[in-house]
């Protein structure tokens, strides 16, 4: 049985861990900070509609459970299906019938939310490729159940719109900001490596979405390493450059995660969490604009420039492939060589041997 701990405890945890693996550039940084912000923002308190005028998806195709269960789902505002998902219900439906439930508990972040899924306080959840990789190197007991294509092209590195940098290799030596340990982070170490720049030749300036986008605007820094809809939002805002997106580079992919004890107990009931988590993926898919005004009030961006966010990446719920799992395991073995895990990890260790139904 997994050992729940206080939220004070876990980040006293958190920063032990740091302080006895990391370099002393990079101590004052707590964990949560270190595996990441990948498809994570800052959220207003406001909630959109669940009423059938919300542009959420209808779901159908209920499948019985296991009588008694109880899902515990961990999501963020920014994961736009798991969050359509509880906006609707379906997922309470489809478990009601053999008396089983659902509960739900936001995080602003997938560090935090693998956090809990330690704690035993959820069964599931989605990040960005990341916070996962942190997670198995501290011990996590999680597992990969399905991937999300996401885009390469929902992550860039910005310049201002008069920065006289023209290339990659420009940045050597100038300060960039980005979230250490997130798939910009990822995409950042890549670019530079192809461009011939070490990771150690420029200024890092590690900041949350929010604080690097005014110290690019004030322009206290010479680029941002960012995702959408941040990427999509300082565009529109600032006329802001594209230096490099993240194709060629960084997959920037998300994963379905779920609780190691939960894949082992309840099989079915993670078949169907997954198969319902599909049709509100191939909804959001589909609907690029009605995904936006769904989103906009509770992420405080404009529809339209989310809009432009949507229809640059992909949706789906897909198995781990062999080509998936080396992808993922080269973002690790970048992350161990530069020092942002402890230890070498091996991803296929914690790859669910079932198979996602995509049918």
């Amino acid at each position: 049985m997994l050992t729940k701990f206080s939220p004070t405890r876990l980040l006293g945890m958190a920063f032990a861990f740091l302080q006895r693996f990391q370099q002393p550039r990079i101590r004052t940084f707590s964990i949560l900070f270190a595996v990441g912000l990948s498809l994570t923002m800052a959220v207003s308190a406001c909630s959109p509609s669940t009423s059938n005028n919300s542009g959420t998806p209808q779901t159908t195709g209920s499948t019985p459970a296991a009588s008694g269960t109880t899902i515990h789902i961990g999501y963020q505002k920014a994961s736009t299906v798991l969050y359509a998902l509880k906006a609707r219900g379906e997922l309470e439906k489809a478990f009601a019938a053999s008396g089983s439930s659902v509960t739900w508990s936001e995080f602003p972040a997938g560090p935090p939310l693998l956090e809990a899924l330690n704690a035993g306080s959820i069964d599931f959840g989605y990040t960005g490729e990341s916070p996962p990789i942190f997670a198995q190197a501290g011990g996590i007991p999680l597992v990969y159940v399905a991937y999300d294509p996401w885009s390469p092209k929902a992550e860039a590195i910005l310049v201002p719109k008069d920065s006289p940098i023209k290339s990659v290799a420009e940045l050597k030596g100038k300060k960039i900001a980005f979230a250490k340990g997130s798939n910009a982070n990822y995409l950042l170490l890549k670019a530079l490596e192809k461009a011939g720049v070490q990771y150690s030749d420029f200024q890092k300036v590690t900041l949350t979405p929010a604080d690097a986008r005014a110290v690019f605007e004030r322009k206290n820094v010479d680029a941002w390493a960012i995702w959408d809809p941040y990427l999509a939002a300082a565009e529109a805002a600032t006329g802001a450059r594209i230096l490099a997106d993240a194709t060629g580079l960084a997959p920037n992919r998300g994963y379905y995660l779920a609780a190691k004890s939960f894949v082992d107990a309840k099989p079915d009931a993670l078949k169907i969490v997954l198969a319902q988590v599909k049709q509100v993926s191939d909804w959001a898919k589909n609907n690029p604009a009605e995904v936006a005004k769904f989103l906009s009030p509770a992420l405080g961006i404009d529809a339209p420039v989310l809009e432009i966010a949507e229809k640059r990446r992909d949706y789906d719920v897909l198995p781990l492939t062999d080509e998936v799992i080396a992808k993922q395991q080269e973002v690790a073995d970048s992350f161990y060589k530069i020092k942002l895990i402890p230890k070498e990890i091996k991803v296929k260790e914690i790859v669910w041997q079932d198979k996602v139904n995509n049918s």
